[in-house]
């Protein structure tokens, strides 16, 4: 997942703390991807991981990884950039990208993994490198610049699927992994300068000459092979899933239901229920009686049909608030 973690001083010596971090990190994802296939196999409510305290959870954990690789990167190259070193774990974890998108491709063509957290990390790797000699006070301000920029710079202009990757689109594509330029290359930065400022202040010296306890050996292991265990947790995960669920499946629910409950799990993170309830039942009827919610569930991007969805949203939401009017009133 990240660039080897040489020492500042030897750079045959690492800094454990940081595998340790890093194994952290490794162990909190695979738990987050643990629930996501059990929400993928139907064992819990539709949406689940994409809202609230789980997407929440998810953040922290891609900015954790994200953060460790800035670090590792001056770690490794602050001094003098070794380019057969980064090249090769370039080539790594690029090809590692490349290829979970063409399984998920395979696997989940409606929302694969065009450009999840390995793409991240291959192109912030690679613009990490100019910031290597600038200030940390600026690597600290381009960061903040980076990480805000989809507040306030979002434009229809980046919604062609060709420049999805950039991360400044009016709508964010559908894909079950999405880490765009923007604003996740910002924790790239941020590691690159906290790094750099630890490393000034003697921190990471003194970092290297910890010796942690024998119970981090395993979270040292992973730590030190994060690509691979990326790459192999989550088939182990899926299989492992896939057959409990031969033995015991999930009930087996119409895509009306799961548009419900997906319906009302992403309404509630801003209305109250009874709100929700209305406006998911109209969109719903509305739906089907256009027998257009197949066309809702292939991520159609046309700019036609988002209008038409907008359109929508905005009469059932009229119509959702119009029925708790009357309903208050009496």
């Amino acid at each position: 997942m990240s660039i080897p973690t040489p020492a500042v001083q030897d750079r045959s010596k690492r800094i454990i703390s940081i595998d340790v971090a890093r194994g952290f990190a490794l162990l909190a994802m695979a738990s987050y991807h643990f629930t996501w296939d059990l929400e993928f196999f139907g064992y819990t409510d539709p949406g689940l991981t994409a809202f609230g305290w789980w997407k929440f959870y998810a953040r922290c954990i891609a900015s954790t990884f994200l953060f460790l690789v800035g670090v590792s990167l001056f770690l490794a190259h602050g001094k003098q950039i070794r380019w057969s070193g980064f090249w090769k774990r370039f080539a790594m974890v690029a090809g590692a990208a490349l290829a979970i998108s063409a399984a998920t491709r395979l696997a989940t063509p409606d929302s694969f993994i065009f450009f999840g957290i390995l793409h991240e990390i291959a192109l912030a790797s690679l613009l990490g490198l100019a910031f290597l000699r600038l200030p940390a006070l600026l690597t600290l301000v381009v960061a903040a610049f980076v990480i805000t920029a989809p507040l306030y710079l979002r434009s229809e202009i980046f919604d062609h699927p060709a420049l999805w990757w950039v991360g400044l689109s009016a709508t964010n594509p559908r894909s079950n992994d999405y880490v765009p330029l923007f604003p996740w290359f910002g924790a790239v930065l941020a590691g690159i300068a906290t790094a750099k400022l630890a490393s000034a202040s003697g921190l990471l010296a003194r970092l290297a000459g910890l010796t942690p306890g024998r119970w981090t050996n395993p979270l040292v292991f992973i730590g030190r092979h994060s690509l691979a265990f990326y790459l192999i947790h989550q088939p182990v995960l899926i299989g492992s899933i896939w057959l409990f669920s031969q033995v015991m499946p999930a009930p087996v629910e119409t895509r009306q239901v799961t548009f419900l409950k997906e319906c009302q799990t992403s309404c509630e993170q801003s209305r109250d229920t009874e709100f929700c309830s209305s406006y998911c039942v109209c969109m719903l009827d509305t739906l089907e009686g256009e027998a257009t919610l197949d066309r809702l569930y292939r991520n159609d991007q046309a700019a036609e049909w988002k209008a038409h969805l907008d359109e929508l949203a905005g009469a059932c939401t009229a119509k959702a608030d119009s029925t708790l009017m009357e309903g208050g009133a009496q």
